[in-house]
C-alpha cells in the first residue's frame, strides 16, 4: 500500500510517526528562516533608511524604508500566483526548494549593497529590487509549506500538524530580533550603524545551506502523490482556481472572512506595536526589541495550543473570536502601553492643547501610506512635523485667506514647524531620550523593573490574540480548496490578507496619525479590518475542521 494510501486512510487522530514528525520539522525550520530573512527589513528599518536614502530627514527616511518593507508584501500575491500554479503542477517539495533559494540569495545581496555614498540612488533601488525578489519567494513558500504539512496529517489533527508552521513567522521575526539584540549588546552603537547591521543579512547565507540540506532529505506530499497516481491533476491550476466562480467565491470568503482579519491582527500585535513604541513612544531600539523578543517568546505556544484547539471546537470560532477581541481591546491596551512606557507623552497630550488655524484651502490630506507624496504647503508639513515628534494638535478651519496660526493652552506660539515642536516640548512634551520613558538596556535589567514587565504583559496580551487568529488559518485554507488545485488556492487569498492588508498596515497607519494628529488614530484601521472578518466570517466562513482533504 502506498504512503498516501496510508495516510488518507487515516479517519481518527493517531499519534504522530516518525516520518511525519521530520515532515514538520524540516518544513518548519526552513520556514522560519525565510521569515528571519524577510523581516530583518523591518527590524532594521532605521539602518537601512541611513545607508541607503540620502537626506537628513528621518522621516522621510524612515518612510521609505516602510515603503521598501511593504513592496516585498505587495508582490505576494504575485508569487503565490507563479510558484502556487508550479506547486501543483510540479509539486510541493521542489516549489518550496526554488523559493527558499530566491529568498536566501535575495537577503544575502543587501548585506552586501554599497551605501548611498557610494553608488548613489544604485542603492535604494537594488534594495528594492532585493525586497521584491523576497515577497515573491515568501509568496511560493509558504502555500508550499502549509499544504505539504497539511497533507502529511492525519485526519482530525490537520490544526496541530499545521500550527507548527504557524509558529514560523513569529519564530522567524523573534530570531532576526535576538540577532540584532546580541550584535547591539556586543558591539558599540557606532560599529553597528556603520556596519553590524550587514551581518543578520549575511548570516542568511548559512540558514540557506542548511534550510535546503533540510528539506533535501524530504518526500513529495503524499496527497500529490495520490493525485498523481490517480491523474486527476489540474492542467491550469490558476483558471481553474480563479477562473470559476465556485472555485473563485471560497477565494473571496477567505480572504474577507478569514485571513485580511487574520492579518491586520498579527501585525498589530507584532509589527505595529514594534513602530508604535519606537517611533511613537520614543523608546529605544534595543528596550523595544527586548520587550517584543520576551513577549514572542512567552506567546509562541499559544500557536500550537490554538491550532490544536481548532481540531476540537472548529477553527472559524478561535479565528473570529480572535478579530473581535482584539478589536475591542485595541484602543485600552495600546494606551496602557503608552501611559506605562512614556507616561510623560500621555499626560501631555492631556494636559497640553495645541491648536493649529488655518485657511482649509491651504491645508490638504496628509494620507501617504506608501510616502511618495511631497508636501509643501506650511500647514501640512508644519502637521507631519507634530506628528512626527508625537505631539498631539486639534485642527481649526479659518477665514479664507487667514495665516496659519498656532495656539498652546490658548496662548499664542509660532506657527514655524521646529518652533512650534520647541514650544510644545517647553509645555510638556517629552523629547526623544527623556529619562521618564522606559529604557532598559539589558535582559537583567527588564527583569528588575516593573514597568518593563507591565509593558511585556501588555504586548504578551497582544501576542494571544496573534496566536488566536494566525494558529488555525493554515488548516483551515487548506481544506477549503481540492488538491489540485490547493496550492494556489489557499496561496492566493493568504498573501492579498498577509501582503496587502497586513503588509501596508504600518506605513497606512502611520500615515493616518500623520494626518488626525492624534497618536492612535492609525489603530482605525486594523479594528475595521478585522470587525470586518468578523462579520463576512460569521455569514459566510464554512467550518472545515471535519472535511476529508483526500477525498476533496
Amino acid at each position: 500500500m502506498s504512503m498516501a494510501a496510508q495516510t488518507s486512510g487515516a479517519a481518527t487522530p493517531r499519534p504522530m510517526s516518525k516520518e511525519e514528525r521530520k515532515v514538520i520539522i524540516a518544513s518548519s525550520a526552513g520556514t522560519v528562516f525565510e521569515w528571519y530573512d524577510f523581516y530583518l527589513a523591518g527590524s532594521l528599518a532605521a539602518n537601512i533608511a541611513q545607508t541607503f536614502v540620502p537626506g537628513t530627514n528621518d522621516t522621510a527616511k524612515f518612510i521609505f524604508v516602510l515603503f521598501g518593507f511593504a513592496a516585498g508584501f505587495a508582490v505576494r500575491p504575485f508569487g503565490a500566483l507563479f510558484f502556487g500554479r508550479l506547486g501543483d503542477l510540479i509539486g510541493r517539495k521542489y516549489t518550496f526548494l526554488v523559493t527558499m533559494t530566491v529568498m536566501g540569495l535575495a537577503t544575502f545581496v543587501v548585506g552586501l549593497l554599497p551605501s548611498f555614498e557610494s553608488i548613489g540612488y544604485l542603492a535604494p533601488t537594488a534594495f528594492i529590487i532585493c525586497r521584491l525578489l523576497q515577497g515573491l519567494a515568501l509568496g511560493g513558500e509558504y502555500g508550499g509549506a502549509a499544504t505539504y504539512v497539511a497533507e502529511h496529517a492525519p485526519q482530525g489533527r490537520r490544526g496541530f500538524y499545521t500550527s507548527w508552521i504557524q509558529t514560523t513567522a513569529t519564530v522567524g521575526l523573534m530570531l532576526s530580533l535576538i540577532v540584532i539584540l546580541v550584535l547591539r549588546l556586543s558591539m558599540t552603537p557606532e560599529a553597528f550603524a556603520a556596519w553590524g547591521w550587514r551581518v543578520p543579512f549575511l548570516v542568511s547565507i548559512l540558514l540557506l545551506g542548511v534550510s535546503i540540506w533540510i528539506r533535501l532529505q524530504l518526500a513529495e506530499s503524499p496527497a500529490f502523490v495520490k493525485m498523481k497516481e490517480e491523474g486527476t491533476g489540474s492542467k491550469a491550476p490558476l483558471s481553474e482556481a480563479f477562473g470559476t466562480w465556485s472555485n473563485a467565491k471560497i477565494g473571496l470568503i477567505a480572504l474577507f472572512g478569514g485571513t485580511a482579519g487574520q492579518a491586520v491582527v498579527w501585525y498589530t500585535g507584532q509589527f505595529y506595536a514594534l513602530f508604535f513604541m519606537t517611533q511613537t513612544l520614543k523608546i529605544d531600539g534595543t528596550t523595544a526589541n527586548l520587550l517584543i523578543a520576551l513577549s514572542l517568546l512567552l506567546g509562541t505556544p499559544f500557536f500550537i495550543f490554538f491550532g490544536w484547539l481548532s481540531d476540537k471546537i472548529g477553527r472559524k470560532p478561535i479565528l473570529l473570536a480572535g478579530c473581535l477581541i482584539a478589536a475591542i481591546s485595541y484602543f485600552p491596551l495600546f494606551t496602557m502601553l503608552a501611559k506605562t512606557a512614556n507616561p510623560k507623552l500621555i499626560s501631555a497630550t492631556e494636559t497640553v492643547k495645541l491648536v493649529i488655524t488655518a485657511d482649509p484651502a491651504k491645508c490638504g490630506s496628509l494620507f501617504d501610506p506608501v510616502g511618495v507624496r511631497t508636501f509643501t504647503e506650511p500647514c501640512d508639513t508644519l502637521r507631519r512635523t507634530l506628528a512626527t515628534n508625537s505631539i498631539h494638535y486639534d485642527l481649526v478651519n479659518g477665514p479664507a485667506g487667514s495665516p496659519l496660526a498656532a495656539t498652546i493652552n490658548g496662548t499664542a506660539a509660532p506657527s514655524a514647524a521646529a518652533d512650534l515642536v520647541t514650544a510644545a516640548q517647553a509645555a510638556g512634551y517629552p523629547k526623544a531620550g527623556d529619562p521618564t520613558i522606559l529604557k532598559t538596556p539589558s535582559i537583567g535589567e527588564m527583569f528588575s523593573s516593573a514597568r518593563a514587565l507591565q509593558a511585556a504583559g501588555i504586548l504578551f496580551i497582544l501576542v494571544i490574540f496573534v496566536t488566536m487568529v494566525y494558529g488555525p488559518i493554515a488548516a483551515l485554507l487548506v481544506e477549503l480548496f481540492p488538491t489540485r488545485i490547493r496550492y494556489t488556492g489557499m496561496s492566493l487569498p493568504y498573501h492579498i490578507g498577509n501582503g496587502w492588508f497586513g503588509g501596508f498596515l504600518p506605513p497606512t497607519a502611520f500615515a493616518i496619525v500623520a494626518a488626525s494628529g492624534n497618536i492612535f488614530s492609525g489603530l482605525w484601521y486594523p479594528i475595521i479590518v478585522a470587525m470586518m472578518t468578523f462579520v463576512i466570517g460569521l455569514l459566510l466562513l464554512p467550518e472545515t475542521k471535519d472535511r476529508d482533504i483526500y477525498k476533496s
